[in-house]
């Protein structure tokens, strides 16, 4: 299998770019502790003792997703928190396409900035381009 074309590393980078700094903006705002953050998150059920612990997972596993040799770990370990962040929304009954799916949103995100930059990945994909060839 060939490496990304230009278009597609680019494309790539660029969505994973996002989902970077949207789980930096998220994993810091828990260590500060925000009161917006805190109360939104106190609101979910979790206790405010977990919040930090909640922000230091988020960039512990943005970090591993950030550095290329350890991006696959890292999705999958972020895959497994949007999971938590899901089943939240839903045990919460937030509004479905607002809140309960962005989880969602931001897991397709991630997974197609990182097969676009690393096309060998494709392979875990059942029925995938790979699979075909």
């Amino acid at each position: 299998m060939n490496g990304p074309t230009k278009t597609q590393l680019w494309s790539g980078r660029v969505m994973s770019a996002l989902v970077v700094l949207f789980f930096l903006f998220d994993g810091v705002t828990k260590l500060l502790r925000l009161p917006p953050v805190m109360e939104a998150t106190t609101r979910l059920g979790y206790s405010e003792s977990s919040v930090v612990v909640i922000g230091v997972i988020a960039l512990v596993c943005t970090v591993l997703y950030a550095i290329p040799a350890t991006a696959a770990l890292g999705a999958v370990m972020l895959t497994g928190f949007l999971g938590g962040a899901t089943a939240t929304n839903l045990r919460a009954g937030t509004p479905v396409f607002s809140h309960l799916l962005f989880p969602a949103y931001i897991g397709v995100l991630l997974w197609a900035g990182l097969l676009l930059r690393r096309p060998r990945l494709r392979v875990v994909i059942p029925g995938g381009v790979a699979e075909r060839t």
